[in-house]
Order: structure tokens, then sequence, then C-alpha cells
């Protein structure tokens, strides 16, 4: 990255990026399994393990394959972006009020190349012996790609205790992908096809914000995008999100609540295989969902001694209700079969957490409880299904910092200090465990 400021007077300025970020991984796992002929999915051995008690002890190597059966696959990607953005900014006082104006622009070029096999395993004596070697490009074989130009506008305005934030951004994006097929390894075009799709979007916003002595009230309306995939006429997630909400700080205390609606009027979902997908990224849309709830935060010193310590207490609560207002069937991904009226998956409508610290001369200590609610793990309404659900839990982390001096400072961290044991999700394949006891310990040099 290579970065240029031209600085114009006291009140103005050009700042001019280019970057590139190139990436490459091999992601080597367990896809599925095969007996019999028959392909088996990871999730429904793992979900139903006496049902599917055969292929159970196969995938845990306690029964030696009679075939190569465990088909790893590689999923070799390589990732590409690259461009270049600019921002002027402008700021002066008018006779009665304060001005700040920024204005910027982005031409933008990401890529991601899947170059993708599946090796053939075998189990035996617990251990996977590789059997079948594939050939690199016969699973997926394709080049995806997106040419953006973005560009922005910003406006600041301050009057005595009045500030407004009107906004508006440009979206200009060609999006294509380029597949050569599970037959054309060497990308001669022979098994080729191709798709592109394409969009220009104007995303406007304002916010507000008032100071009274001790209270500030502050709020905003935001049109909310997110861009599709690559299918011809696929379209992008489109959204109004507003938020109003108060700001409290008096004699120690300071306090926050929030209330919030996103109304969805197309949500794009997307077939990831760490959602239950087929794992080939392809976004669907999920059409009008309603996202609304309050948050509330507040922190105070309880006790103060003679300003060498002191013991900060801070609490946040956050609720969430969700509702899809229309009916589909997206059983391939993370929604399940959705009717009008069900909660989205995913989602906890309570959430908390308590944090207590003490701070003396050189030392902080802090412990944290952190409670996050039941969730659904499919689209439903009414009662959770234990199967198709996780429980709550409720988790306490802590940490020490020491500091050395003012530019050294050792610092631990304790995750999940009880060493609860519990759910976050069912998704991929399954019931999947929260951090187990885990500590570190590092040290931070500011320059």
């Amino acid at each position: 990255m290579f970065t240029h400021t031209l600085k114009f007077s006291d009140y103005s300025s050009l700042t001019t990026t280019a970057y590139q970020n190139e990436f490459a991984r091999n992601w080597y796992k367990l896809d599925y399994l095969e007996i019999d002929g028959q392909k088996m999915s990871l999730t429904n051995i793992l979900t139903n393990p006496v049902q599917y008690s055969e292929a159970f002890d196969r995938i845990t190597g306690s029964e030696d394959s009679r075939e190569a059966d465990l088909f790893v696959k590689a999923n070799n990607r390589a990732y590409l972006s690259k461009g270049v953005q600019t921002k002027l900014d402008i700021h002066w006082n008018g006779a009665v009020a304060y001005h700040d104006l920024e204005i910027g622009a982005r031409v933008h070029y990401d890529e991601e190349d899947r170059f993708q096999w599946v090796d053939r395993y075998a189990i035996e004596n617990n251990r996977m012996n590789l059997v079948t070697r594939a050939t690199p490009g016969t699973d997926a074989n394709r080049i995806s790609d997106a040419n953006a130009f973005a560009a922005y506008a910003f406006y600041k305005y301050t009057y005595n205790n009045l500030t407004l934030t009107p906004g508006v951004r440009y979206e200009n994006m060609d999006l294509s992908r380029v597949d050569y097929g599970k037959n054309d390894p060497q990308r001669n075009g022979a098994d080729f096809s191709e798709r592109s799709n394409s969009l220009s979007v104007w995303i406007p916003g304002v916010g507000f914000n008032y100071k009274l002595d001790q209270v500030s009230i502050f709020g905003g309306i935001h049109k909310g995008f997110a861009p599709p995939g690559s299918i011809e006429g696929q379209k992008a997630e489109e959204s109004i999100n507003t938020e109003l909400g108060a700001r409290f700080s008096y004699a120690g205390i300071n306090a926050e609540l929030i209330g919030y609606r996103n109304d969805y009027s197309n949500l794009l979902g997307s077939d990831f295989a760490a959602s239950g997908g087929t794992g080939n990224l392809d976004l669907f849309n999920a059409g009008e969902v309603l996202v609304q709830g309050i948050e509330f935060l507040i922190n105070l010193d309880v006790i103060r001694f003679n300003n060498q310590s002191s013991l900060p207490i801070t609490f946040g609560y956050t609720f969430t209700d969700t509702e899809f207002q229309n009916s589909f069937d997206a059983s391939n991904g993370l929604w399940g079969e959705v009717n009008i009226g069900d909660e989205m998956p995913y989602i906890a409508r309570d959430q908390w957490h308590l944090s207590l610290g003490y701070e003396v001369n050189k030392w902080e200590f802090n412990t944290q409880l952190r409670h996050m609610g039941a969730i659904r793990t499919i689209a439903g309404q009414g009662n959770l299904d234990p199967l198709n659900s996780v429980k709550a839990n409720t988790i306490l982390d802590a940490s020490v910092h020491y500091k050395v001096n003012n530019r050294l400072r050792i610092q631990s961290n304790i995750v999940n200090a009880l060493n609860s044991t519990y759910a976050v999700s069912r998704l991929p394949h399954g019931l999947r465990p929260g951090h187990p006891f885990g500590i570190n310990v590092g040290l931070r040099y500011g320059f």
C-alpha cells in the first residue's frame, strides 16, 4: 500500500492510496463419505450417529475401510484485490456554523481463483492412507471477479448544539464468473461456461446529534446495501436502517439507550458450506425481513480511592426481534423452509455482558460475564425445538494487565475461566463446541 497526502492549507487536504493484496490458501478437509457407491454427507452422519453407525465408525477411525471411501477436498484458492482510492477533505468555520465536507472515490478490482480437487483415502489401523491422488483442477475450476467504482460525499454541519451529517454513496459493479469445468484442468476452454451481472445504486443517509447539558439525543436513517452475486438478474440486498437513542453522562456515570429497526426489502442468503449448504457460495434472494430491537449500556465507577485506584463496572444488554415477512424454501442453506412470521436463525433475542474491573497503581484486573441467549438453527416460530436450536450459555472471562512504563505493558487474558462446556452452532455438520479454557500472555510496546 502506498499513500500520498497533499495538504493545500490548514483547512483542506487530498489523500490518495494505491493498494494490492494477494492471498492464497488450501483448506484441505474431509468433504463426504461414500459406502457401497452411496454418497453420505457429514451432516447426516454427525447429527444421526446411531442411524448411520457404520459411517460414523469409518470417519472416527474405529472401523477399517473396505475401500477408498473418504473423500478429502483440497479447497485450493487464490485471491487478489487491488485499487486506487482518494479522499478530499475541506473544513471551515462559517459565520454561525462549522462545516466539514468529505468527497471520495475508489476504483477497485478483486478476484477469486478456485483450482480444487478431491483425493480419496482409506482407514486402516486408525490411520488415514492416501489411495488416489486426484488431478488439481478436477473439482471446482473457475475464476470469479468484480470491477467496481464507488464515490461518496459526506457533509457535517454543526450549529450550536446540533450536528447534522447527511451523505450519499454511489456504487457501480460488474460481476462475472468464468467456469472451466471439472474436465479441463489445463483451462483450454473445452468445458467452458460464463455468467455475469452488473448494477448501479445510490445509497443515501442522514444522521443527527443534539447535545443538552448531560444528555445527547441522536439518530439517523440510512439505506443499506450488499452486492449480489454474478448470476444474471440477481438483486442486491437492500434495507432501510433507522435508529434513535440518547446518551447520558453525569458524575462518573455514562449510559446509552438505542432503539433500532432494519427493514430489509431483499435479504441475501449465501450457500456457504459453513452454513450447511453446498459450498458453492452462490447468493440467493431471501425477500423481506424485519430486524429490530434495543440496546442499553451503562458504565460507572462505584468506588474511587484518592484517585489512586478505582472499581469500574459496565453492563450492556441487547434485545433483538426478527421476522421473515415472506415464505420461501432455502433447505440447502441455513434458513430451512421459511414461512411468514418465522424468526431468523442464529440471532439470539437476548444478549448481555457484565464486567467488573479494579485498577490500582500499575495493575489492572478485569472480569467479564457474557451471556448469549438460546438461538434457533433453522427458521421457525414458537417454542424452540431442542434438535434445531442451541441452548443459552454464560461464560466468565478474565484479564490482568501490568504497566511496566509508559511504553511497555504485560498482559494476560483468560477465556472461559471456568472451562464451561457449551455449544455455539449446529453448522457445519452438527453441534459445534464453544471455546474451552484458554490463556495467553503477551507484551505490548508503543513507539
